[in-house]
């Protein structure tokens, strides 16, 4: 008889409108591909609590922003840490897993980031700038996100003290995106256009572009997991990040050659296994 193989809650919501991508493509795709070593089940992230005895270990992917079912997400999270499920992306990210703190965290250990206050009172500490970015500390997917003029942000941060980080605005000449499997570096997208984030080609990233990227996968000390490191490339030419998406992170798959996303495949399939070894969910 053949042994049993692991059995996995793919949490994703098929549904979720993303602007300027297709989120159920890619995770058709992806679960596609992870059923040939995996036993696998998807479901919506609302109803992720209440599946998770059934499994051997939950993965978390497009699942969208957490705001838009926040009681469902503490509820999986606490039932998790509580039995004991392993969950992947592992819950100790330090990234957008556990909101926008990490920005002011590597502004004040002095790191290459947009800089970033969260109190009016700080906001001497930034860059002068024309204009301000105002966003959600629990913010995701550009909600909630508010450029505004100079005259305007202190009292925007004033008003919602406590709720809202601020940023100056950076007249940057382009996005990109690195993307990460185990600390392992996989593949980088750019964005040419900076008025469209999602029309992404593929980027070549020189030494310097990897060693800032590995500085922030390190930063976020996840042995296991799936991390899209998110910079703009200043006037000044250097990187600043953007976000570190540790939680769900798109992957944008469908813009990576056959080769490169099939690559990507293999190394998550061979992190999973890794994974769950670990975790003591299957043994071998």
């Amino acid at each position: 008889m053949p042994a049993s193989r692991p059995r996995i809650l793919y949490v994703t919501d098929l549904a979720y409108p993303a602007r300027g991508r297709r989120y159920c493509d890619e995770d058709i795709f992806l679960t596609s591909r992870l059923r040939e070593e995996f036993d696998l089940a998807l479901c919506h992230p609302r109803d992720a609590a209440a599946l998770t005895d059934a499994f051997d270990a939950v993965v978390v992917r497009n699942s969208g922003p957490v705001l838009g079912y926040l009681d469902a997400y503490e509820e999986f999270r606490a039932r998790a840490l509580a039995t004991g499920t392993p969950v992947y992306n592992p819950l100790t990210g330090r990234g957008d897993m556990a909101g926008k703190q990490y920005l002011l965290d590597l502004t004040d250990a002095g790191l290459p980031v947009i800089p970033t206050v969260g109190r009016p009172e700080d906001l001497h500490r930034l860059p002068r700038a024309d204009r301000y970015v105002v966003k959600p500390r629990l913010g995701a997917d550009s909600h909630g996100l508010r450029i505004v003029p100079a005259a305007e942000a202190s009292a925007l941060a004033d008003g919602d003290v406590g709720d809202v980080l601020v940023q100056p605005y950076v007249d940057f000449a382009y996005e990109v995106s690195f993307y990460f499997v185990d600390q392992d570096f996989q593949y980088a997208l750019h964005a040419p256009d900076p008025a469209a984030r999602w029309r992404l080609e593929p980027y070549r990233p020189t030494a310097a572009d990897l060693d800032f990227a590995r500085r922030f996968v390190a930063w976020n000390t996840l042995d296991h997991g799936i991390q899209r490191v998110d910079a703009c490339r200043a006037p000044g030419g250097e990187l600043l990040l953007v976000e570190l998406e540790d939680l769900n992170p798109y992957l944008s798959l469908d813009a990576l050659d056959d080769a490169t996303r099939d690559a990507f495949v293999a190394a998550t399939t061979a992190s999973l296994h890794r994974f769950l070894r670990a975790s003591g969910a299957v043994r071998g």
